[in-house]
C-alpha cells in the first residue's frame, strides 16, 4: 500500500527527529548548553510538516474513514484531541525558544521540563498511529484509496523531506545520522 508506506516513512521520519531532540534534552539534563539554533530548525521544520501534511492529511483520512466506517470515529477524534494538545506544547516550546534566541532570562528548568513534555506527548501520539491508526487503515482502505487520497494531499506534503536537506543542512546530517525506529 503506497500510502500507507508513506505514512509509515513518515512516521519513522518524525521519530528520528525526536531522536535528535531527545538527544538535546538529555545535555540540558547533564548541564550542557545544546544549540539552541538547531533546536529551533527541529521545532520550525516540525511546525511546518504538521501544518503542511499531517492536518490535510489527517482531515482527509478522517473524513473519508467516517464515511466508511463510523466505527473510526472515537480514533479519529482522540487523535484530533491529541494533535491539538500537541500543537499547543510545539507552540509553547516554539515561544519559550524564541525567549530564549533573544537572550531573555528563561529558567532553563521551565525549556527542559516543556521540552520533556513535548517530547512525551509527540512520542505517544507516534505510538497511537503506529499501534492504532495504522493496523485501522490497513484493515478499511483498499490500495486504491489509499493511493486516491495521497494523490489529493497538498504538492508541498510531497517535498518535506527534500526541504529539510535543502533548508536544513545540518538538521539533515544529524537526521540522516540518527537512528530509524523501524531499523
Amino acid at each position: 500500500m503506497a500510502s500507507l508506506n508513506q505514512l509509515r516513512r513518515d512516521h519513522a521520519n518524525m521519530a528520528r527527529l525526536l531522536h535528535i531532540l531527545l538527544l538535546r534534552h538529555k545535555n540540558l539534563e547533564q548541564g550542557e548548553r545544546p544549540d539552541f539554533h538547531l533546536i529551533r530548525e527541529v521545532v520550525d521544520y516540525i511546525l511546518e510538516y504538521m501544518d503542511g501534511f499531517i492536518m490535510p492529511l489527517e482531515h482527509l483520512y478522517s473524513e473519508h474513514l467516517l464515511a466508511k466506517a463510523p466505527e473510526a470515529e472515537a480514533l479519529s477524534r482522540r487523535m484530533a484531541e491529541d494533535y491539538q494538545a500537541l500543537r499547543k506544547r510545539l507552540n509553547l516550546l516554539s515561544e519559550t525558544l524564541d525567549m530564549i534566541l533573544m537572550d531573555a532570562v528563561v529558567p532553563m528548568e521551565r525549556f527542559i521540563d516543556d521540552l520533556k513534555t513535548y517530547l512525551d506527548a509527540h512520542l505517544a501520539y507516534l505510538q497511537v498511529e503506529r499501534e492504532q491508526l495504522f493496523p485501522f487503515l490497513r484493515e478499511h482502505l483498499t490500495d486504491a484509496e489509499q493511493k486516491d487520497l495521497l494523490k489529493m494531499l497538498p504538492d508541498s506534503a510531497q517535498t518535506n523531506l527534500s526541504r529539510l536537506r535543502e533548508d536544513y543542512p545540518e538538521l539533515y546530517a544529524e537526521f540522516k545520522a540518527a537512528p530509524s525506529p523501524f531499523s
